[in-house]
């Protein structure tokens, strides 16, 4: 396979014959791998398809990282509890099913985590003290994040806050990029970004087979799923986390009442129609545990999840049938 180097991204493309062929692209974009497969029957667009993806991964990432400090989201979070700022129609996009996910979840999922979330360092292996919790914990509200749909601004109630879209961002992403490879004529495709992924059609004629990593081994799958033309993310405690020095082990998904890891599940991976809302509904369900993230996905129409919990038990959805049932 040729191999194109853009902007520090490797673009894996298969050449295709007249007749079509399986095309994979993958690159590194939003701090996670990005990883395609989809059906073309000509090469030069499919090339330009790929391209158009990963440029897209690098667009948003740009515009909703919160580690770079000319991001829209930084500049959004340095004005906005001053006055109302004006952003684009993506960022609203976001920023509105967020608000959405959070009330459905009743503040399980909460983009102004990020209140506590910036004392985490994953790398350095650093948690925030109970000083820096009880600083910032106050500002994790996301009935404070104002949204005027008309004027297309946000502000903020409380000047403590700090917007996170690391729950779902990625998601929009893979929804976006999938529009992207249909915008070329693209039927059958799998894109995903980390625990988020998209299926375009089925694998022309098969289901396309999916793997539900198993939460304590990075090489096994817990269960696998035929899948055709749905959304998937899976949220997982083995994403990023570290070991403290009392054994506990420290991971991202927090929970917005306490601001620390949130406990009692493992995995949880959602099923429904697009990606920015599965992602979101990943995160929550995680945050509310087993029992309480199953009632409120079993309330959403045309919405499953499989969730393993803290003691290996899977637990499903009334929309999915346990193999051997």
């Amino acid at each position: 396979m040729p191999k194109l180097v853009t902007l520090a991204l490797l673009l894996l493309v298969a050449v295709s014959p007249a007749h079509g062929e399986w095309v994979r692209v993958s690159g590194t974009a939003m701090t996670t791998e990005i990883d395609m497969e989809y059906w073309a029957a000509d090469p030069e667009a499919a090339e330009q398809a790929g391209e158009a993806v990963l440029e897209l991964f690098r667009q948003i990432d740009r515009q909703m990282t919160r580690y770079q400090d000319d991001s829209e989201l930084s500049r959004l979070n340095r004005r906005a509890a001053r006055e109302p700022v004006k952003v684009s129609d993506s960022l609203f996009q976001v920023l509105q099913r967020a608000v959405e996910v959070s009330e459905l979840s009743q503040g399980a999922f909460d983009i102004s985590f990020g209140s506590v979330g910036y004392f985490y360092d994953f790398r350095e292996k650093r948690q925030p003290t109970g000083e820096e919790l009880a600083a910032g914990l106050p500002s994790v509200n996301y009935r404070s994040i104002v949204l005027d749909p008309d004027a297309r601004t946000v502000r903020f109630l409380d000047e403590g806050i700090r917007l996170d879209l690391g729950g779902i961002a990625k998601g929009y992403a893979v929804d976006r990029g999938i529009a992207i490879l249909e915008s070329f004529g693209i039927r059958n495709a799998r894109l995903s970004a980390g625990g988020d992924m998209r299926l375009l059609g089925d694998r022309r004629g098969k289901p396309w087979i999916v793997g539900i990593r198993d939460p304590r081994s990075e090489n096994r799958n817990a269960l696998v799923m035929p899948l055709a033309d749905v959304a998937v993310s899976t949220s997982g405690d083995y994403e990023r986390f570290f070991t403290d020095e009392s054994g506990e082990r420290i991971h991202h998904i927090l929970s917005p009442a306490t601001g620390k890891p949130a406990r009692g599940v493992q995995s949880v991976t959602v099923l429904g129609s697009d990606t920015l809302t599965t992602d979101g509904l990943s995160t929550a369900v995680f945050v509310l545990g087993a029992a309480e993230g199953l009632a409120l996905i079993n309330s959403l129409p045309g919405v499953d999840a499989v969730i393993i919990d803290e003691k290996r038990q899977v637990h499903y959805s009334e929309g999915l049938m346990p193999p051997g049932d």
